[in-house]
């Protein structure tokens, strides 16, 4: 058994809420921006709002849910993608005394039905028609739900006028905030249930305020009130997204939403962001993407090689001397012709990222950090209130997932598995004792994960121990190793390894729908049908070619034998991954047998 700590950087508070917070931001700073909204009028827009007048606008809201019956302690559910009325909505329920339940806007109405029937939602604030149908839908499973409100149709100005009618007071509301105390419940977050139905974590004022506090005092020069921002286009009601959204508040910087990841792009170019969040995915879809338009102007060649030069600076950085002097002029080369042009693409301000949900893998860490776009990886749970380790700005440790956050302990038990200890983490699960009792042992969450620490702390997952595979002869096979590797081929969207209690290690993959048909037009095969497509001959040796990248990072016991191209996608409308996008292995599995089953005949 290891364990390793850090103490806290922050104090967090004996008691209060998170409503101190904005409070707080608009006493010390009336006039500093510290949220930023699309402009009505003109989308390419973004309107700044200060501390005094973001306060303002939670007030009114809040306001509005006290006139509408909303108690101290009541649960209200916010349905909606990530935008500005997320942020504000969550702190005008907090403000209300009341605690968020968080719904995927992408949620079904089975979904929906069973987290406001188990939460015990008594109003729910939705963003669209649609969301609202889908309630209506289910209305009938759910006796104690009394109001919805719909953002499209104006539920924030509705909310405001409801409020200012009924005579309630800013000191009311102020009154009505003070309610909720440090080890109230501030939200429950469901997990997105790989198995099972989803469980709802409590998570506490505390909890959020030793999680963001620790954050921002280790990543400090990250989040300078003034001069630092963040864009936040992750799922809001993700904790990861909302941990994020929350630090920003709590730094305070300014903070911007983005609804459509479509638009990420032109979203970056316009808001600027100093930092950047996101999952291994997005920043695999931007190398690809850049990689991909350099080959289809003719300067493949050249993008590889600026890629090799900055994987080779950043391993340098790690070694002792540093870069050499030949190395320090090619990237000085490279960066201009190929970096900045990346980095503009991120917005062309950031400096540094922060990754979470699934390994990052060495490869992209040295080559963002190689550009100048440093990410820092980390990892959490919903149970951990998203990041309980993380890189620090100043001692990354490339290939990890950093050290544990401040005030907190990592513990790896005898068997491996990732053991957590701090006031971030939740306080059980909702209306679940046996699950509580079962992840919680006398205060040390059991994480499932598996992991190792080295001599300086940092922790690297090495899988999930019931995702650990032993095929017929006994070899135990870690996926997510294998799979990380063969997924950062260009081609690949998604990979899962099977055979558990199999001869051997095979894998189920789905192809990048949006380099697809690029890789046809190059290959002269764009007049192909989308099934002839994927039999090709020359696909299948480039998709064994991500296999065969893959097995290189294992054993031969370990590697992936034979592998199915699978015509449909993983998505979370089919059912196959959650809103995090992490695998539904049990629902693929069950979904795919006979595809499985192929791989062995």
């Amino acid at each position: 058994m290891r364990e390793f700590s850090l103490p806290a950087l922050y104090e967090v508070p004996a008691d209060g809420n998170l409503t101190d917070l904005i409070r707080r931001n608009a006493a010390r700073y009336p006039d500093l921006a510290v949220i930023a909204r699309k402009d009505p009028a003109d989308n390419s827009r973004w309107l700044d709002l200060t501390a005094t007048e973001f306060l303002a606008e939670v007030r009114a809201a809040a306001k509005g849910l006290i006139a509408a019956g909303v108690a101290p302690g009541d649960r209200v559910a916010l349905m909606s993608r990530t935008r500005y009325e997320w942020t504000l909505l969550d702190f005008a329920i907090w403000s209300a005394g009341a605690v968020t339940v968080p719904v995927y806007e992408t949620s079904s109405p089975e979904q929906i039905a069973w987290i406001l029937g188990d939460s015990g939602a008594v109003g729910v604030l939705v963003e669209s028609g649609g969301h609202a149908a889908s309630v209506r839908g289910v209305r009938d499973r759910l006796p104690e739900l009394r109001e919805v409100w719909t953002i499209d149709d104006g539920a924030v100005a509705a909310l405001g006028k409801a409020g200012e009618a009924a005579g309630i007071t800013d000191a009311d509301v102020d009154e009505r905030s003070a309610t909720a105390h440090a080890d109230s419940p501030a939200t429950l977050v469901y997990t997105s249930g790989t198995t099972g139905r989803p469980k709802g974590c409590v998570l506490t004022h505390r909890s959020f305020f030793a999680e963001c506090g620790n954050v921002v005092e280790r990543l400090k020069p990250l989040f300078r009130p003034g001069e630092d921002s963040v864009l936040l286009f992750l799922p809001a009601a993700h904790v990861f997204g909302r941990m994020v959204a929350l630090a920003a508040v709590m730094a305070p910087i300014r903070l911007g939403h983005v609804p459509d990841v479509r638009t990420l792009t032109d979203e970056l170019a316009s808001f600027r962001p100093s930092i950047v969040l996101g999952v291994p995915r997005v920043f695999e879809k931007v190398y690809n993407s850049a990689r991909a338009k350099a080959e289809a102007e003719g300067k493949g060649k050249i993008f590889d090689k600026a890629v090799a030069v900055a994987t080779a600076y950043s391993e340098a950085l790690d070694a002792p001397g540093g870069p050499s002097l030949g190395l320090r002029l090619k990237h000085k080369v490279f960066d201009r012709l190929v970096y900045g042009k990346l980095r503009a693409v991120l917005g062309g301000r950031a400096t540094h990222a922060i990754s979470g949900g699934a390994a990052l893998g060495a490869r992209l860490g040295h080559f963002y950090r190689g550009i100048g776009f440093t990410v820092l990886e980390g990892y959490g749970l919903t149970e951990s209130c998203a990041a309980t380790a993380f890189n620090p700005w100043d001692r990354q440790k490339i290939g990890t997932v950093g050290q544990p956050l401040p005030g907190s302990v990592v513990r790896i038990a005898d068997d491996g598995e990732v053991l957590l200890h701090g006031d971030h983490l939740f306080a059980g699960y909702w209306n679940n004792e046996s699950a509580t009792a079962e992840a919680l042992t006398q205060g040390w969450f059991h994480t499932g994960d598996l992991g190792t620490l080295d001599e300086d702390g940092y922790l690297a997952i090495t899988g999930r121990k019931k995702e650990i595979l032993v095929t017929a002869g006994g070899k135990n096979v870690a996926p997510a190793v294998i799979e990380d590797r063969i997924r950062a081929h260009a081609l690949v969207a998604e990979c899962m390894v099977v055979g558990d209690g199999r001869p051997y290690v095979s894998a189920l993959i789905t192809l990048d729908e949006e380099f697809l048909p690029r890789w046809a037009a190059e290959h002269g095969k764009a007049e192909l049908n989308r099934t002839d497509l994927l039999a090709d001959p020359e696909l299948q040796a480039a998709v064994q070619h991500a296999v065969d990248d893959g097995n290189a990072a294992v054993s031969r016991a370990e590697s992936v034998r034979r592998f199915r191209v699978l015509p449909a996608q993983f998505t979370e409308e089919s059912g196959h991954i959650t809103p995090s996008l992490k695998l539904k292995r049990n629902v693929v599995a069950k979904d795919f047998a006979h595809e499985i089953e192929a791989l062995y005949s």
